[in-house]
């Protein structure tokens, strides 16, 4: 069946009474060219396993069973479990869990249900839930290698900015920290149904094996990067006095130190520098 057909997605709907929730970001997609470049470009192959967030009725788990050894999709929506029952019928290597995202012990799935593969993430995630589900994938430092998602344009932009630019913040910062991250490919707002008010894009996060920091200096790293990005206008000696509560004298002396200018802002500092930032703290 062709779950990107309009009126076959109707008349499933139709026959399992069910209708689209605002409240969980369902739009369903209906250009049948996007799940297959997700699933390809995401890295679904025979060796490896996949955890897929959120199935729709299953269009891109579909493309993500056909090409992987085995597909575990977390689906919160437990309406959606007996139309998946009937869309997914045919394929035998995908497993349906009904649970939230970020209640779901990772660790564990990952260990149970994927043990000699390789494992990588794929999602056409919900705006509401973007940068939570996304932090939550990289801080576990779950054994995966990738985690390539469909999110919002403006997401996009600001997870795969560069840095140092004008488009870069605290969350470009974390994801750069963790990940390797690049925008895949453009998705326009009518590849979906209902259509949203704004247009997507596919990334990828390539999972960094080894960080610069140690566990404390990490910590020290993101408050570091919350203070100066907390009035990203204002010089850094000011962004990280306010911030972290220190004297403004203080903050000037570790940027120094750090060898950084007393007049940048946080836009200006690569993630290099913020990490050597880190250490002064």
């Amino acid at each position: 069946m062709n779950l990107t057909n309009l009126s076959t997605i109707r008349e499933i709907a139709g026959r399992f009474g069910f209708t689209f929730s605002k409240s969980l970001g369902q739009n369903f997609l209906v250009n049948p060219s996007v799940c297959p470049r997700i699933a390809e470009l995401g890295g679904a192959d025979g060796n490896t396993g996949v955890i897929e967030i959120g199935t729709g009725f299953g269009v891109l788990t579909k493309e993500l069973a056909e090409r992987a050894a085995k597909v575990v999709a977390v689906e919160l929506d437990s309406r959606l479990l007996p139309i998946l029952d009937y869309t997914l019928a045919d394929y035998r290597n995908v497993k349906i869990v009904n649970a939230d995202i970020l209640k779901v012990d990772l660790k564990k799935l990952i260990a149970e249900e994927f043990a000699g593969l390789e494992v990588a993430v794929c999602a056409n995630l919900p705006y509401y839930i973007t940068s939570p589900v996304i932090m939550a994938l990289l801080e576990q430092r779950l054994p995966i290698k990738s985690v390539t998602v469909m999110v919002q344009k403006e997401a996009a932009d600001r997870l795969c900015a560069p840095m140092p630019s004008r488009e870069c913040g605290a969350v470009t910062a974390a994801v750069r920290y963790y990940s390797e991250p690049r925008t895949l490919f453009p998705v326009s707002r009518g590849s979906f149904c209902p259509a949203p008010n704004v247009d997507s894009a596919v990334i990828r996060l390539d999972v960094k094996e080894q960080l610069p920091l140690g566990p404390e200096e990490e910590k020290t790293l993101f408050r570091v990067v919350k203070a100066a990005f907390g009035q990203r206008r204002k010089t850094l000696p000011n962004t990280l006095s306010a911030g972290l509560g220190i004297p403004k004298a203080e903050a000037a002396e570790k940027l120094a130190a750090a060898g950084l200018k007393p007049t940048a802002r946080a836009e200006e500092l690569s993630l290099e520098e913020f990490c050597r930032l880190a250490k002064e703290f």
